[in-house]
């Protein structure tokens, strides 16, 4: 899990990663919160990052599955035209079948 969704776990929110919260890799592989202008919290110590690793791969994994499901869906220009062609009903079943192709974890 990457310390980005970790961050976004412990604000409960998503910060703007330019201003509020600027991480940085010295190219090492090791990401580090370089600033930390977040005014809702206080920095987070790394044990206090660490005990969110559960949240933030759920997070993770969520995302991958959305991103799988809108590749599959289409643009909504060729959603719609499935809707023209084959009814609501045969979408609706479809989007659904994506649904289950790539489940979100409960969060």
């Amino acid at each position: 899990m990457s310390l980005k969704n970790k961050i976004i776990v412990y604000l409960n929110r998503t910060p703007d990663f330019l201003k509020e919260v600027k991480l940085q890799d010295d190219g090492d592989g090791v990401v580090y919160i370089a600033e930390w202008n977040a005014t809702d919290k206080p920095k987070p110590t790394d044990a206090q990052l660490d005990a969110l690793s559960s949240q933030a791969t759920t997070l993770e994994n969520n995302a991958i599955a959305v991103a799988n499901r809108q590749k599959e869906y289409g643009s909504i220009a060729e959603q719609l035209e499935y809707i023209t062609e084959n009814g609501l009903n045969a979408w609706q079943t479809k989007v659904q079948t994506i649904k289950t192709k790539y489940p979100k974890e409960s969060e």
